[in-house]
């Protein structure tokens, strides 16, 4: 049994917002599902339930979607000056702040990664997109073409918000994703529907009080929860969104696009990834190896651009795979809501046999597990941080996105060219995310240029919020974050006057 976990705000959590019906937010009022019915969302840590939500279905996406395209054509929201919805999101930010501690205790409940992580990464970042993206609100131009004397016209173009969008988030990091396409969304003076994931939707619900809070306009941001088949489908069918935004697995972005496709929704798509790491002989080893380990742990891999596939130099894969071993045999794992969490629970019991399958299927396939391996015995969905070593690229583990804290080892030598490692990294369906560790900036930029991949880091360089963020091949299609993620929520239209 697990220990009972003394974290401040925890209890009021509990006797407060989870002790509600927890219901779905349209048109500006808290709802139940038009059938009645709710499921259970359960803590990963213990595999009990913490709360119930209403499970809304194509009704409830109607009726969402009517008071967004309500809200988009009439009321405050389109009426409303560029500066006065930049200032609102602004207030929503200072919300979020706020609240930030009580959002990353519920973000730990209801998904499992350590606190510590929940309220400096994935929900400082919310914060840090809902500032970024306001000050778009001002920002967003047409051009005007040079005309030719003869043309006799004034010719230019404009941008519009596309309209509704649905919204579509995944449990791995269910705030931080919600947040990354409402505001740019908002930025443009599109209305929302938000669907979150049905295995972490509460997050997303205490996003919607704030919201109401802040006195955003009714039907601008709607949330309806509930299951993909169910609400999800609904929202990707409906004649009136005019785009969809998901994040989530490769399979499930398949068919949203060849759903979209009966309308011409607009698509963005973020989603699987299988990110090399490769690591030269002359990088900071230390550094290399912390960095790798790291990913693997953070949201116990559950993560699309994680880097799940290491490639060391013969010189240093021993140096590398000894200290991956170190660090996951000394780590914490534990409830995310504990304070000295290092890594917390697999989301389900579900994803815990696939990570489990793939092991097994990893071992028979002649991989060696260096260490892990197994599930760790105790209440929850713990799996053991998992080092295979010997892989082939012809294993599933190698090809596949585990989506669990798996890493994938083999070597390379002197006699490797950069092609040859290209061809290795590239070797995969996916292309999200590439790590490169090297001293040596012309290898680095020469790799760089042959991997494809819509995200390369070096020596551990981050994300910034200015920079686009998508994936090559079958990770996704089209960019978040930057400029290009507003503008993926508007439509050009050129105008010509003849004079």
């Amino acid at each position: 049994m697990n220990a009972v976990i003394a974290t401040p705000g925890l209890d009021s959590l509990h006797a407060g917002f989870l002790a509600r019906p927890l219901q779905l937010f349209i048109g500006g009022q808290w709802l139940p599902a038009q059938s009645g019915q709710t499921f259970a969302v359960l803590d990963p840590s213990t595999g009990r339930d913490i709360a119930q939500a209403a499970a809304g279905d194509a009704v409830d996406v109607d009726l969402a979607v009517r008071a967004a395209r309500k809200a988009f054509h009439t009321g405050p929201w389109p009426s409303m000056s560029h500066a006065e919805r930049g200032k609102l999101m602004l207030k929503l930010a200072d919300a979020v702040e706020r609240h930030a501690d009580e959002l990353a205790l519920l973000e730990s409940l209801d998904g499992g990664n350590p606190v510590r992580m929940t309220r400096h990464i994935d929900i400082a970042m919310a914060i840090d997109s809902l500032r970024y993206n306001a000050g778009w609100t001002t920002k967003l131009t047409g051009s005007t073409s040079l005309s030719s004397p003869q043309s006799r016209s004034f010719t230019y173009s404009l941008r519009e918000p596309v309209g509704v969008v649905g919204a579509i988030t995944p449990w791995n990091a269910p705030f931080l994703m919600a947040v990354n396409k409402i505001s740019p969304a908002l930025a443009a003076g599109c209305t929302v529907v938000l669907k979150p994931a049905e295995l972490a939707p509460l997050s997303a619900l205490r996003f919607g009080q704030l919201l109401e809070e802040i006195g955003l306009p009714p039907g601008v941001v709607n949330i309806v929860t509930g299951f993909g088949a169910a609400a999800g489908q609904a929202l990707v069918d409906h004649p009136d969104v005019n785009k969809i935004s998901f994040t989530g697995s490769t399979r499930v972005g398949k068919s949203i696009l060849m759903g979209a496709a009966a309308n011409m929704k607009r698509v963005t798509l973020e989603l699987g990834g299988k990110s090399p790491v490769i690591i030269f002989p002359d990088a900071d080893i230390e550094a290399a190896t912390a960095a790798t380990t790291q990913t693997i742990f953070f949201k116990t891999g559950q993560f699309c651009a994680a880097g799940t596939r290491l490639f060391a130099h013969r010189k240093v894969f021993e140096r590398v795979v000894q200290g991956f071993a170190d660090r996951a045999r000394k780590l914490k794992v534990g409830p995310g809501v504990a304070a000295d969490t290092e890594m917390g629970p697999i989301i389900s019991q579900k994803q815990v046999d696939r990570v489990m399958s793939y092991i097994g299927a990893g071992r028979s396939q002649g991989a060696e597990i260096v260490t892990g391996g197994s599930r760790i015995e105790r209440d929850g969905y713990f799996v053991e941080p998992t080092l295979l070593a010997n892989v082939r690229p012809d294993m599933s583990v190698f090809q596949d996105e585990i989506f669990g804290p798996v890493l994938c080892a083999m070597s390379f030598s002197d006699t490797d060219e950069l092609d040859r490692l290209a061809a290795l990294a590239n070797d995969t369906v996916y292309g999200l995310a590439a790590n490169i560790w090297t001293r040596d900036l012309s290898m680095a930029h020469g790799l760089a240029r042959r991997i494809q991949a819509g995200t390369i880091t070096v020596n551990g360089g981050s994300r910034e919020q200015p920079m686009p963020f998508g994936g090559y091949k079958q990770s996704g299609l089209g960019r978040e974050g930057g400029r290009e993620g507003v503008e993926a929520y508007t439509e050009i239209k050129t105008v010509s006057i003849g004079l």
